[in-house]
């Protein structure tokens, strides 16, 4: 579903509200993913000799990270998006 037309009808601006409704739905799903990345591959591989001095739970905290963590940031992302995209979808009015 598009973006509805502003009150107007103007079709320019409902070509421009569709244009900035992808841009905010792209724009929050760069952020996820950066997040995602920086979770996953960052804290997980790349930080993971540094993080290991860390305790959490028992466990080396990058190898925390790396087995549990980066799954736990991702369900939590999903419900980010979900929240953030539902709030885009009533700004632009494409709610379901």
């Amino acid at each position: 579903m598009s973006p509805q037309p502003n009150q107007n009808g103007d079709a320019e601006s409902a070509g421009d509200r569709t244009k900035a409704y992808w841009r905010a739905n792209l724009k929050l799903l760069g952020k996820l993913l950066v997040v995602w990345f920086v979770v996953s591959f960052g804290f997980g591989i790349l930080l993971q000799p540094f993080l290991d001095q860390f305790q959490f739970f028992g466990f080396k905290l990058g190898f925390w990270f790396a087995q549990q963590g980066s799954i736990y940031v991702f369900i939590a992302l999903i419900f980010v998006y979900s929240h953030r995209m539902r709030k885009i979808d009533r700004d632009f009015g494409v709610e379901d």
